[in-house]
């Protein structure tokens, strides 16, 4: 079985799987070292206080969330995927914490916004752009929707730097290659950005890099791995028990304090001319 890109493929999931998908979401959203990559860029876009907003892909909603609760923004944001299961989630939580009169979920291809033309002052993807079928395509319909000096944000991961440390410096090199294939569609999708951007009326205004590291203990990594090692395995990219032995030594390096784990993420802000 060749390795499939779960959340590109959610909707052809068991659904007893999805539970899994939507914790690793949500835990996410909370870890302080990767929700402050989230609030870094909201800093630097110097968003009108009544701004509205869309973003694609956006999973069981967590990104948005943190932005309505944020005291300067009174605005209205819209968030869309192609996953009903993420997309009710989404509206549950937001509905939990009152937030569902200015958060609006709805099931939506990437590849095909039905928004008109400038409808937004912002259009993000947040860990989305890694997943799609086409990035070029689904960049060029984030840009259409913006309105003009509107701001079209990127920020995902370069997964061809994810690694975890291993005994084994072969087998963990294979393996962190194996979590970036049955992970993410586009792996190396963010080092083709800047020359996308140019074909479809954007202009890059600011970029940066950040490594998401942690050593000694795991929180990120662990529920990515914990998530994530399954796919390895059901894809047959790995034997399943070298997989679960792998998976095994990066929770004893958590617990004796000693694990590490990293990869690069970048962020692209660009202004529709």
């Amino acid at each position: 079985m060749a390795a499939r890109d779960p959340h590109r493929f959610i909707n052809e999931l068991d659904p007893s799987t999805l539970p899994a998908l939507i914790e690793r979401l949500e835990g996410r959203a909370r870890n302080p070292l990767f929700a402050g990559l989230f609030e870094k860029y909201l800093d630097r876009l110097d968003l009108p206080r009544v701004a509205r907003i869309l973003e694609v892909g956006c999973g069981t909603g967590a990104m948005l969330r943190v932005l309505a609760r944020r005291p300067d923004f009174r605005g209205e944001c819209v968030g869309i995927d192609h996953s009903p299961h993420f997309v009710e989630a989404a509206r549950n939580y937001a509905r939990e914490e009152r937030l569902d009169g200015r958060l609006h979920f709805a099931v939506g291809d990437a590849h095909n916004l039905d928004f008109p033309p400038s409808s937004f002052d912002l259009v993000i993807a947040h860990t989305m752009i890694s997943h799609v079928t086409d990035p070029a395509l689904v960049l060029g319909e984030m840009a259409s929707v913006a309105r003009p000096g509107g701001a079209v944000v990127i920020f995902d991961g370069d997964y061809a730097s994810l690694t975890y440390a291993y005994p084994d410096h072969g087998f963990g090199h294979q393996m962190d290659v194996a979590l970036a294939t049955a992970t993410f569609n586009n792996p190396r999708i963010m080092r083709d950005i800047p020359r996308f951007l140019p074909r479809f009326g954007l202009r890059l205004a600011s970029a940066w890099g950040d490594a998401v590291v942690e050593i000694g203990d795991g929180d990120y990594f662990k529920s990515f791995a914990e998530t994530y090692a399954p796919y390895v395995k059901r894809a047959g990219v790995l034997p399943a028990q070298a997989v679960d032995v792998w998976l095994k030594e990066q929770e004893m390096a958590m617990a004796h304090g000693t694990f590490f784990a990293a990869c690069n993420y970048y962020t692209y802000i660009a202004r529709r001319v």
